[in-house]
Order: structure tokens, then sequence, then C-alpha cells
């Protein structure tokens, strides 16, 4: 499977809001709890410093977004979000998406990516940021709300860009 990564565009919106709100309904992953519609998801994919669109063939099956973590002092630090979608997860194509947006922070100018909540029972994704060079800042117990109400931990996560 040939992953091409590309700028999003306006015209990706609707593709791209079905996969970010699927991650939303799962509920382990984004904290977010709400979706997205047509006219806020739009907005909030060009906001960002960049949102890459995984693409194969014609279809967009994966996405990201890249964007300052914090302002100020801290604005050299980024942070991203990824959503594949779920009939093509294990194809490698959250691995496409991860390695292109740390090349694109690099580019930006950012000098570390960091991952604020990675969940700690998403251990696909964990294991994925470590293959990739990613470093675990620790444990905060608790620190995400899972759908069904329950807590679980939180593990940030960061890779110098530099």
């Amino acid at each position: 499977m040939a992953v091409v990564i590309r700028q999003y565009t306006s015209a990706d919106a609707q593709a791209a809001i079905e996969i970010w709100n699927e991650v939303v309904r799962e509920g382990v992953a984004f904290p977010q709890d709400e979706e997205l519609d047509a006219a806020a998801g739009d907005e909030f994919f060009r906001a960002q410093s960049f949102t890459g669109v995984a693409v194969v063939g014609n279809q967009i099956v994966g996405l990201y977004i890249l964007h300052p973590n914090n302002v100020g002092r801290c604005a050299h630090i980024a942070n991203a979000s990824y959503a594949v979608r779920s009939d093509l997860r294990g194809q490698h194509i959250g691995s496409a998406i991860v390695s292109d947006s740390i090349n694109r922070a690099r580019e930006l100018g950012f000098r570390i990516l960091q991952f604020n909540a990675v969940v700690a029972t998403n251990i696909h994704a964990r294991h994925l940021y470590q293959r990739l060079g990613f470093k675990e800042l620790g444990t905060i117990p608790g620190g995400f709300r899972m759908k069904n109400g329950s807590f679980t931990d939180i593990i940030p996560m960061f890779i110098g860009l530099t």
C-alpha cells in the first residue's frame, strides 16, 4: 500500500472530518468529546500549523494536525494528533503520518514534538511512538476520562527535533 502524505485542502474536509469524528466517537484517544461539523471541521484543519492527509489511490485514509503546544517561550514545542480510518489500522499508515509530522515539525522550526496525553491503554500508539524515538515523561494517574466514564492514566511523550 503506497501512502502519500500531502497538505490538507478544504476539498478534503468531508473525509477528514469523518476520520477525525470516528476517533472522537471511540472515546479512547482524543481529549475532545464533541464531533466536528462541516464548517467547524474545515476551519479547525485549516487553522493548524500544518494538517497532513494520508492518501492511498484517491482515498484519504488518515490525517494529522500539527501546531504549537503552547505560546511565547514554549512556542518552539509542537503538538500533534493522528487519526487513521479504523478499517485500515495496522497497515503502517500511522507510522507514515507520525514520521511525516516529525519531518514537518522540523521544517516549521519546532525543536521538540510533545504529546501531552497519550492514553496508557493505547498500546499500539505508544509502541509506534517509542519505535520512532519518542520518550515517555512519566505517568499522570487518571488523567484521561474514557467514553464509559472511567479514568485511565496518560503518558506524556516527546522527541527532540534538533
